[in-house]
């Protein structure tokens, strides 16, 4: 004989936002996505010569990455070059790897943020924390070489849930040694990175970006509260 089926109290799963309102609630986000990967896949394209030129990719660098010596005596390709490159960088990727990695930490940190603070306010971070890495990289580094990717803007994301976090703690009276933990295993991937990638790493950019997303995400709290 079949037993009867007893219903427990159990509380609802979380509903989940329907695709279309989800990609309303995350258009800045999600256009930062889109053009860095179209910009990689044009370039693909070219390398693979599918279309246009293998010298897009050279050009690309050239106009668009950041140069450290556009800031003391070396000729701009063009006249606002050293103002547009502090930008332009954050949107430019050294290949299809650089761009995944760089792409699913963006997606991931970004959606935190933007639950925190809105769209607005995560575009204003984002772009505060990409001209932060700019800036660590033009007074830190000394390279020839141009530097590329969205990486100061995401340790400036990063940065911004590391403070929120550790005002959170400072005002609850809690320790803040989950705190120093996220910092210092920041610091020991970045350290990392750089033997792994023999010194071709811009940790000035991180550091840049993570100050400029810790600084940018405690003015938005002060905004709050205003």
């Amino acid at each position: 004989m079949a037993h009867p089926v007893v219903m427990e109290n159990r509380p609802s799963p979380p509903r989940r936002l329907p695709l279309i309102l989800w990609v309303a609630a995350h258009g800045s986000l999600i256009a930062i996505v889109v053009i860095c990967v179209a910009i990689e896949v044009i370039l693909q394209g070219a390398d693979h010569g599918f279309w246009g030129s293998p010298r897009w990719r050279g050009l690309a660098y050239q106009n668009g990455g950041f140069w450290r010596g556009l800031l003391d005596n070396w000729q701009p390709n063009y006249a606002a070059q050293p103002v547009t490159m502090f930008a332009s960088y954050g949107f430019l990727h050294g290949g299809v790897m650089h761009l995944l990695v760089n792409m699913i930490t963006l997606v991931s940190l970004g959606q935190l943020v933007i639950e925190r603070v809105g769209q607005l306010r995560f575009a204003l971070i984002y772009a505060l924390s990409l001209l932060g890495g700019a800036l660590g990289f033009a007074l830190l580094s000394a390279a020839v070489q141009p530097m590329v990717g969205a990486s100061g803007a995401l340790f400036g994301l990063a940065g911004v849930v590391t403070g929120w976090e550790y005002t959170a703690r400072r005002l609850a009276r809690e320790g803040i040694g989950p705190v120093l933990r996220v910092i210092g295993l920041l610091t020991l991937l970045n350290v990392i990175m750089y033997w792994a990638m023999d010194g071709n790493l811009a940790w000035e950019t991180h550091l840049g970006g993570f100050l400029a997303g810790w600084a940018a995400g405690w003015w938005v709290r002060e905004i709050d509260q205003s």
